[in-house]
């Protein structure tokens, strides 16, 4: 005890000594750690540290203060904390929230700007892959992602939880109203064998043979399409939705199934050229290409996951090459904008389109189930054997269904990049089933197409026959003749060429469409000029009564043939490339070329629709003159004839032309009827009027016929002249008319 005591002594001895020696610098040499000197004998604790007075003993210490115990004396404001600090402290945002400006710590309230994290938002989470992320107030919490469910010893909502997928075959109903065959030969009942084979790989399905159940499904429907069976005795109606119900299952089948499937990529084929690739990738991003020799597309991994974000994710895509019978005479719905396009381009309405399946039907399917607007497009490359024919269009189109399960084809959300020889590439706002179609639209009126075409062909012959008549008939040779023959000449060189050309094969305006569309403006012009001549000798025939004393045939080549040769330079010369459209070889409507036609039409008519008023009012008077006592039912008839026979020679029926303004309405689909019609067939009548109801010319004929036949003409004509005695009267096209 004594050696410690002495020790202790000497301390005290020591600080003593000390102490006199800062005592005579007027300070305490004994200060506390966290303190300051105050005076010779006292110190004082520094800010933070207990207690405030003074302390004038050695032993005495500085506390720290608390700041953040209670009772509170700070305050850091709402979903904040206080954390103290060795004589101070400093404010923190409560967990699951942070400050605005990022930082990691402020003062005192009057700094607080925390607010709440969305850790599945910003990914600042440890959920597992095989969850969601799901946020809550100030925290989050993980929950297994749809078909997948916690393992033993974890349960969903906690931080920690982990889950195993739970992959399932979906159930397989035949789509309403169709009724598969259960009896007769085995490959008449495709449809019902087709839903036993699926029914029992669902029963034996086994996650661990996911793929093996992927192979064979492909398989069972690829068996299907190559022997459809009964499908073929099903109505076009009830097919398209067989197509719709099959597209559908598969779609949802191949997704859940591909679920069991390890990461990494599988693709299968099969002999008949159905192929199928897809990809199952954990944590993917960016661009991803995913396809097989059929069809390859290029998207964006975001849009395989979706919102969700779920993770392992699966993208692939069913490429079935024999889908062609069970879609045959599938309609094709063309968005509003299409339809304008084509109206626009064809100046016409287009009724329809026939449309043919030229690729594979490739039927994509994601682990993202909302697909019908995507956030980013997804690019496509169709592979197909037959090229773009002419005056058709190859197009992106998909399989669509409607409320009743039926479907059709659509092109709404897809638009065509670009074709190649064997290959189209296209781009699609949603997925569903596609395909490449060639289009082949449906401008124009196939019964009107027919008419023309046909009347067209009768009145080539019709006008040929005329020509014959008016060359070699000797005994009918006058002024008249002349002016019945050039404008027979130049209709029947006009419709030849429209008949033969005007049709604009392969859209491309170039030198054969404008030559074509040249010649018909000149052909058709110079008929119309040789039908004012015709209008002109009418006038002298009946209004003027002077026999013979029409224009000199000179003046009227130079007329019929020298106006439109005018007219047709100078339109040339203002607006060459006016000649030939992408849809035909005549005159293009843009800035009012359509006129240079148009003009001297109207003119013709409305100079011929004048004579023709004055002829007829004349004729009534002459066959009053001449005959009073004819009967006025046999006087009208006589009328209405020439009448119906001068409208036709003078071209009046053109007229209805001027009326098509809107193709859209009933009326001017009547009119276009009409008009049609009495044109196409201007040769026949014209044949009809000038050569069989001509004395003269039926004499002729009968001549050329006995002499064919070796019979002698005065036999036919001694045969033939007392009943023609009889029946004589005053027929127009005996006396000239």
């Amino acid at each position: 005890m004594g050696a410690p005591r002495r020790l202790l002594e000497l301390c005290v001895l020591l600080s003593l000594s000390g102490a006199g020696a800062q005592d005579s610098m007027g300070c305490a040499p004994w200060c506390p750690p966290n303190s300051k000197c105050f005076n010779s004998s006292a110190c004082l604790c520094n800010p933070g540290f207990n207690p405030h007075e003074p302390i004038t003993s050695f032993m005495d210490v500085c506390d720290d203060i608390n700041e953040c115990g209670p009772p509170t004396s700070v305050s850091c404001g709402r979903f904040a904390d206080c954390e103290n600090t060795e004589g101070s402290y400093y404010c923190v945002c409560s967990p699951g929230y942070e400050l605005i400006n990022k930082a990691k710590n402020f003062s005192n309230a009057a700094e607080n700007t925390c607010r709440e994290v969305d850790e599945c938002a910003t990914r600042q989470h440890q959920c597992h892959n095989s969850t969601i992320c799901v946020n809550s107030v100030g925290s989050y919490r993980c929950r297994c992602r749809p078909g997948w469910k916690p393992i033993p010893g974890f349960r969903n909502g906690p931080q920690n939880t982990t889950c195993k997928a739970e992959v399932h075959f979906p159930v397989w109903t035949l789509p309403p109203g169709i009724h598969s065959k259960v009896s007769g030969p085995a490959d008449q009942k495709s449809l019902s064998r087709f839903f036993v084979e699926v029914q029992n790989l669902r029963r034996d399905f086994q996650p661990q043979e996911a793929e093996q159940t992927i192979k064979k499904l492909v398989e069972v429907l690829d068996g299907l399409l190559e022997a459809p069976g009964d499908i073929k005795d099903l109505s076009l109606r009830e097919q398209h939705l067989v197509a719709t119900w099959l597209l559908s299952k598969l779609e949802d089948t191949l997704r859940s199934l591909a679920q069991a499937l390890p990461e990494g990529s599988f693709t299968y084929s099969l002999p008949s050229s159905t192929e199928m690739s897809l990809m199952v990738k954990e944590n993917g991003s960016g661009n991803v290409t995913v396809g097989q020799s059929h069809a390859r597309m290029l998207l964006d991994w975001a849009v395989v996951t979706g919102a969700e974000d779920s993770s392992p994710a699966v993208v692939g895509i069913l490429s079935i090459q024999h889908m062609e019978e069970l879609l045959a005479n599938a309609s094709l719905a063309l968005e509003p904008e299409k339809l304008a396009q084509l109206t626009e381009a064809h100046e016409r309405p287009v009724r329809g389109a026939r449309a043919t399946l030229l690729s594979a039907v490739n039927s994509v399917f994601l682990s993202n189930t909302n697909t019908d607007q995507l956030a980013s497009p997804v690019t496509f490359a169709f592979s197909h054997h037959q090229p773009e024919e002419p005056g058709t269009e190859l197009i992106c189109a998909f399989w669509k269904s409607d409320s009743s399960g039926n479907g059709h084809w659509a092109t709404t959300g897809c638009r065509r990049l670009g074709s190649g020889k064997n290959s189209t590439s296209c781009q699609c706002d949603h997925l569903s089933s596609f395909a490449v179609l060639m289009a082949h639209y449906q401008v124009e009126d196939w019964k009107l197409s027919l008419i023309t075409k046909v009347g067209l062909s009768v009145s080539l012959i019709c006008l040929l026959l005329c020509i014959l008549t008016f060359l070699l008939v000797r005994p009918i040779q006058s002024s008249r003749t002349t002016v019945h023959l050039h404008l027979c000449i130049c209709l029947f060189l006009g419709s030849a060429i429209f008949l033969a050309g005007v049709e604009n094969v392969g859209g491309q305006v170039g030198l054969r469409c404008r030559l074509v569309a040249g010649l018909l403006h000149y052909f058709f012009l110079a008929a119309f000029c040789w039908m004012s001549l015709e209008g002109v000798e009418l006038y002298f025939l009946v209004v003027r009564v002077f026999q013979g004393q029409g224009l000199p045939t000179r003046w009227q080549c130079l007329i019929g043939y020298g106006v439109p040769l005018i007219v047709v330079g100078i339109s040339a010369a203002a607006n060459g490339s006016g000649y030939g459209h992408t849809a035909h070889c005549w005159l293009d409507p843009k800035r009012g070329f359509l006129w240079s036609f148009l003009g001297p039409l109207t003119f013709v008519i409305l100079c011929n629709a004048v004579v023709f008023v004055v002829t007829v009012w004349k004729l009534t008077q002459k066959f009053s003159e001449i005959n009073p006592d004819m009967k006025k039912l046999r006087k009208a008839r006589v009328v209405t004839v020439t009448a119906v026979a001068q409208l036709f020679v003078l071209g009046c029926t053109w007229g209805f032309g001027l009326f098509l303004f809107s193709p859209e309405s009933w009326h001017s689909t009547v009119l276009a009827y009409v008009f049609t019609v009495l044109n196409c067939l201007q040769g026949t009548f014209l044949f009809v009027l000038h050569c069989l109801l001509n004395k003269k010319v039926r004499e002729e004929y009968l001549k050329w016929a006995c002499a064919v036949t070796g019979n002698k003409y005065s036999e036919f004509a001694s045969s033939t002249g007392s009943s023609s005695q009889q029946t004589r009267a005053l027929r127009p096209s005996e006396s000239g008319m």
